[in-house]
């Protein structure tokens, strides 16, 4: 099935639908082509870092005011909205999703952010500083005080993943546009079409041209957008790895850089925890989106008086894991988006079982898929954390379990890693729960499953490999700000 969506290059408000190079997209559950995508050259990400450009230093967008952009922005919000079931079906195609993960999270989490971030923008005003009386030479006192202005940083190229691609474009073009600056987003390679619909609405919208540009491209599209003197930010979501790379190539112009990289975020279940809930928890953590997730909570530490018991629990919660088409309403976990992801899982489970921990379950292909790059739900038991699968990050369907005998054992463990993008915390006792949670070297700690959902006003980020900077509430907005002071005195 090749689904009747635009995925031509989106630049300077016109539509390219023929470049040099074309592409095929592929919905990764069934190996079938459903579309193909023009892919940008340097020349066509040239013109629309040029475009971004003209919009921000001559256009209209950073001059208008914070409610002429919000006014603007709630049109494509409404048109979005208005896509809901178009969109959840081609995340499902495109990304391997499962309809319940696309309509919850992929697209519904999406939008309440968007909501909320043009919510929090209204409310942002320029504060006053403390008033300071200062003696002159005259004798008299003068009476000085200056302002805080949030201006626009200016072009901002957005890299994203393809993990979760409506929701990163969706995210990181609210972030960016609502605080004034212009964009130019490039998608991930294998789920281009997502991003086609937010030019669509951009159109629809009446969004000036210019403000909002979309390239697909490869390495060299992407090293254009992080190199070039235009480009005032880059903010990116993916590896570390690439994330390091990204540093390197915007240090000579000095850009602002924000990403949001990688994890190895631990799950800690304590002994007095409910264990059906830890559970359930933990089977989450590595089969959402097939274990491609940043903040997923893949190492599972547990207390050994009950960490047999929890295993079994597991593993038989993981037996009512359907995998399969996503399009299939039963199905419970999808595939992975390629081959490369699936063969890179295989090789963590034969690390896995070289270094002696035990296979609980899964550590395979599922029979009967011959079509689609799909890998069973894995869980290793009796794992040690200087492992690789429990340090590297496998982006797959891959949980480890780890046992430990002391609350400071747990938080040692947890600390362990060179990431720190999230983790939580189940246990009978909340207040000793958050006690742990603060000695967690992590952007974001929940206990006994937190807010019962992606809260939008909290800032979410990581520490150490896991990122720079923060996204969502207000702290994610000034993100996309430069901050000015302007001073002055009475008389």
């Amino acid at each position: 099935m090749v689904l009747a969506l635009n995925a031509a290059l989106y630049i300077g408000g016109e539509w390219i639908q023929h470049s040099n190079t074309r592409m095929e997209i592929i919905n990764p559950a069934t190996e079938e082509v459903i579309g193909h995508a023009a892919v940008a050259g340097v020349a066509e990400c040239d013109q629309a870092i040029a475009c971004a450009r003209d919009a921000f230093d001559k256009g209209p967008w950073p001059k208008m005011s914070m409610v002429e952009r919000v006014a603007v922005l709630q049109k494509m919000h409404d048109y979005l909205m208005g896509k809901r079931a178009q969109i959840v079906d081609l995340v499902v195609r495109e990304a391997g999703a499962t309809r319940m993960i696309a309509e919850y999270l992929h697209f519904g989490i999406a939008m309440k952010h968007a909501a909320h971030l043009m919510a929090e923008a209204l409310r942002i005003q320029s504060p006053m500083t403390p008033i300071e009386l200062t003696p002159d030479a005259q004798g008299h006192t003068v009476l000085g005080t200056s302002v805080t202005l949030y201006e626009p940083v200016g072009v901002v190229s957005a890299i994203t993943a393809y993990n979760f691609p409506f929701f990163l474009n969706v995210t990181k073009l609210f972030h960016a546009l609502t605080m004034g600056n212009t964009l130019v987003l490039k998608p991930s390679p294998y789920t281009p079409m997502q991003a086609s619909l937010l030019g669509e609405a951009a159109d629809a919208a009446g969004l000036p041209r210019g403000v909002l540009n979309i390239v697909n491209g490869d390495i060299e599209t992407g090293t254009l957008l992080t190199t070039d003197k235009r480009i005032d930010m880059v903010t990116f979501t993916g590896s570390d790895k690439v994330g390091a790379a990204i540093m390197a190539q915007a240090a000579p112009t000095l850009k602002k850089v924000h990403m949001e990289l990688g994890g190895k975020s631990a799950l800690i279940v304590r002994a007095d925890a409910d264990l059906m809930k830890a559970a359930q928890s933990g089977l989450g953590g590595f089969t959402i989106q097939a274990g491609q997730g940043c903040a997923l909570t893949t190492r599972h530490l547990v207390h050994n008086s009950i960490r047999q018991q929890y295993v079994e629990t597991l593993a038989a919660m993981a037996r009512h894991i359907k995998v399969g088409d996503p399009a299939d309403p039963a199905v419970n976990m999808g595939p992975l988006i390629r081959e490369a992801a699936r063969q890179r899982t295989e090789q963590f489970v034969e690390i896995g079982r070289d270094a002696g921990a035990q296979l609980v379950f899964g550590g395979r292909r599922p029979d009967g898929l011959t079509r689609g790059f799909y890998h069973e739900p894995t869980l290793f038991n009796d794992v040690r954390n200087d492992m690789r699968i429990a340090q590297e990050e496998i982006f797959g369907p891959v949980g480890v379990v780890i046992g430990y005998d002391s609350d400071e054992e747990a938080i040692a463990l947890a600390n362990d890693s060179d990431f720190g993008l999230h983790g939580t915390i189940f246990s009978a006792d909340a207040g000793k729960a958050f006690q742990i949670a603060r000695q967690i070297r992590t952007g974001g700690m929940g206990i006994n499953g937190g807010g019962g959902t992606m809260l939008s006003d909290a800032p979410f980020g990581g520490y150490k490999r896991s990122g720079l900077g923060r996204e969502y509430g207000r702290e994610g907005l000034l993100e996309f700000t430069q901050i000015k002071s302007i001073s002055f005195h009475a008389g």
